[in-house]
Formats: structure tokens, C-alpha cells, sequence
């Protein structure tokens, strides 16, 4: 079955981990151990229902609070298609969390309440899911049985949020007003809302059109593990092993290995289950070549016809995720597909405010939870595409040097 993974976001007390809860219960995607866990947890905090909040919110401070604090992924299948769901926190300082959830989702599920309307959390969320070039974005207006249902607060909020998105890069957004504690339009239709005419929350998780979304044209296979099995009967075997980050691979296919620039073609490509006769992003495979070439861990296999851009001055968009600074001289640990290289920030463009989207070019470091635009220079020529183009092949993550901790995550800029 095909697989969606999407995440959530919106500002604290939206309903977030609420409305992920009420969507595992109504499709009966839980285990009776975990309802009767999260019913006891409810009955020892004194609370007059099962807060079904508690099946992603695990940790025991987030429990205490109230709040989500980590990313927690929960996984959940229907007769049409599979899920990964990532519930993010709504904080501030927890940006970094609804980043790194975000970052692999097809999908950015923005919950609003219906009381408050659209908040700078939600502003902020909402660009740094178009930054994130998450295709496709659901609007889930929340709390609507505390509004009356009323039909005007949803087109009011649904006005001031598509103006403020008519400002962001997003190809496709749905609204859908829900109530996640009492479960209206979230696995089924609301009654309570019969002015409302689309699809419930689920059925459009089921339906939304994903399969477009993956590049498919710019064939991109960077090598993560040379295979050399010891077996006798095997001693012939030389297999490379990895993701597909880009477009479809057959036998007999002529490619290309970066950075040697030597050609060969596509002998066979193995998975667990055996050959196969095609290949697409993102298949892990084994593929084996029909020439003896030197290829080690983060080279590139591409078409010779449509290469990836090889360089070592890079332009690109990051998201700080550490508290100390980043300025300019600094050196860090890059991590692009497979390959690690060292960086130094050459210049700080400007720092972003994704509040006001006011560009800041007198900025001379980037805070926690900071996103700006950095020139970097690396020690060894990666091989990119633009993150527009490519979300696999466009990003990396930094590290520091000493305690090799991811301190940021980065979107490559180019021309295309």
C-alpha cells in the first residue's frame, strides 16, 4: 500500500495530540491495553473524559504539563493506505522539533482554534512548512463545538489564513473544520456542520494525491555501502547498496559515478525479496554495475545526460537548532546524502524573521530556532540539486565539531 507521512502543527493548546488521538480511536488504530493506560492516566489527573491526547504525549513531563515537548511518531494503517504521523510541539522554543517532524512529511496537518483564529504560531508553522516544500497543506479549524459550529467563524479564519499564505510557496491547501474532542469531521462527517460540504479529515488523509510529489525525472543513487559478501559462492558479488534520492533506475540503464566521471551501465538491482526490473525514489536497493569501478561511501550514481551540480561554495537556507550561535568563521560537520564533509559560514546573508518575513541583513549570527540564509564552503565538492527540485538530494543537517550534535538543518539554493 502506499504510505503517507504527515505531521502536525499550530500553536500550543490547538489540539494537536488531541485530534491525532481522536483519529487513531475512531479508526480503532489502537490496542484496548493503550485506551485502558490513557484511561486510568485521565481518571488520576481528574479529568471528566479519556484525554486521548495521552496516547502521543508520553513523556512524563509532557504529561504533567499538558503540552507536547518531543516529536512523537505514532503509525497506523486503513484499507486504502498506510500512515507515519508525526505529532510536533507548538512552543517556541521547540521550533526545532516541528522542523525535524516536518521535514520528511508529505503532508503538514496546521490545527487553528477556533476561538482564536490564526496566531503567530500559526503564521510561523505555516512558513516553515512552505519552507520545507511540504506539498500539501490541511487546514484543520479546531474546537468548532465551542464556537456553536457557527459557519462564519470558519470562513472567517479560513480568509485570514489564505491571505497570509498568498505570501508562501504552497501548491495545495484544504480546509476542514473539526472538533478533535468530540470528533466531528475527523474520521466521519459532522452532522453538526452540515454546511460544510467536503471531505472528513481521514478520508482526505486517504485520498490526497501523493504520487507526483517524488522527483522522478532526475535519477540521483548516492552509494551508502559497498557489498563484498565473504560466502565462496558469492565471490564474484559486488553490490552497491543505498537510497534512491531521485528518478527510476532499470537494467541496462547507462549511468554515471561521481566524481570519477566514468560510465558504465546498470548489470542488475537487488532488493531482499530479489531482482527487480525498476527502481524509484525512495527504494532502498542493492545495484550492481555491469563494469569494476572504484566507488566507495558518497559517491554518486546519476545519468550522464542529467548530473547533479558539483560544487563546493553552497547557498542555503538553515534552521539553527542549538543554543550556541552560529557566526561567521565557524566551522561545523555537513552530513549531504551519505557523504560528510567539513563546512565554514563564509558570510550570514540575512536572518528571517518567519513572524513578518522581514529579512534582516544586519544580522551577524543565527539564535536557537533562528532560520537565515548562509554562504558555506566545504572541503570536498558535494553533489546537489536545488531543495525546491529535490527535498533528498537539497538537504543536510550541520553538526558541531566537538560534541557532534546536529545544531542545524539546511536547504541547498540554486537556479532551478
Amino acid at each position: 500500500m502506499e504510505l503517507l507521512r504527515f505531521a502536525t502543527a499550530g500553536s500550543v493548546d490547538d489540539g494537536k495530540s488531541t485530534l491525532i488521538g481522536r483519529l487513531l480511536y475512531d479508526s480503532k488504530a489502537i490496542f484496548e491495553d493503550q485506551l485502558e493506560a490513557v484511561e486510568r492516566v485521565s481518571t488520576q489527573r481528574g479529568d471528566e473524559y479519556t484525554d486521548l491526547a495521552l496516547l502521543t504525549d508520553g513523556l512524563r513531563a509532557e504529561r504533567e504539563q499538558g503540552i507536547t515537548i518531543d516529536v512523537a511518531y505514532r503509525y497506523f494503517a486503513t484499507p486504502a493506505r498506510k500512515f507515519i504521523i508525526a505529532d510536533t510541539p507548538g512552543h517556541v522554543q521547540y521550533t526545532r522539533n516541528m522542523v525535524t517532524g516536518n521535514s520528511t512529511a508529505d503532508l503538514t496537518m496546521v490545527l487553528v482554534d477556533a476561538r482564536k483564529g490564526v496566531v503567530e504560531q500559526t503564521r510561523r508553522h505555516a512558513f516553515l512548512a512552505s519552507l520545507l516544500r511540504v506539498p500539501h497543506l490541511v487546514v484543520c479549524i479546531n474546537k468548532m463545538d465551542l464556537v456553536d459550529y457557527d459557519q462564519a467563524v470558519f470562513e472567517s479564519i479560513r480568509a485570514e489564513f489564505t491571505a497570509f499564505a498568498s505570501r508562501l510557496d504552497i501548491s495545495d491547501m484544504t480546509f476542514i473544520p473539526v472538533s478533535a474532542l468530540q470528533g466531528d469531521n475527523v474520521v466521519t462527517r459532522s452532522a453538526n456542520m452540515g454546511w460544510y460540504e467536503g471531505a472528513s479529515l481521514l478520508h482526505h488523509l486517504e485520498s490526497v494525491f501523493i504520487a507526483s510529489d517524488r522527483n522522478l525525472i532526475d535519477s540521483r543513487f548516492p552509494v551508502q555501502y559497498v557489498i563484498r559478501p565473504k560466502a565462496n559462492e558469492y565471490h564474484d558479488y559486488r553490490g552497491y547498496a543505498g537510497r534512491i534520492d531521485g528518478g527510476v533506475f532499470r537494467p541496462g540503464d547507462e549511468v554515471m559515478v561521481l566524481p570519477s566521471g566514468l560510465t558504465t551501465t546498470v548489470e542488475a538491482i537487488d532488493t531482499f525479496e530479489g531482482p527487480i526490473d525498476e527502481a524509484y525514489a525512495p527504494m532502498s536497493v542493492t545495484m550492481r554495475l555491469a563494469d569494476n569501478i572504484d566507488i566507495s561511501r558518497g559517491d554518486m550514481i546519476c545519468r550522464p545526460n542529467n548530473q547533479p551540480t558539483v560544487g563546493q561554495d553552497l547557498d542555503a537556507m538553515v534552521c539553527w537548532m542549538t543554543e550556541k550561535p552560529l557566526k561567521v568563521g565557524d566551522f561545523c560537520h555537513l552530513k549531504h546524502t551519505t557523504r560528510w564533509v567539513r563546512a565554514v559560514v563564509r558570510e550570514i546573508n540575512y536572518r528571517l524573521d518567519v513572524n513578518t518575513l522581514h529579512r534582516d541583513e544586519a544580522a551577524t549570527e543565527l539564535g536557537l530556532n533562528d532560520v537565515g540564509r548562509l554562504s558555506l564552503r566545504v572541503t570536498q565538492p558535494l553533489f546537489y540539486d536545488s531543495y525546491r527540485r529535490n527535498r533528498l538530494t537539497g538537504s543536510f543537517i550541520l553538526a558541531d565539531e566537538g560534541s557532534n550534535v546536529t545544531a542545524g538543518a539546511g536547504m541547498l539554493l540554486g537556479p532551478d
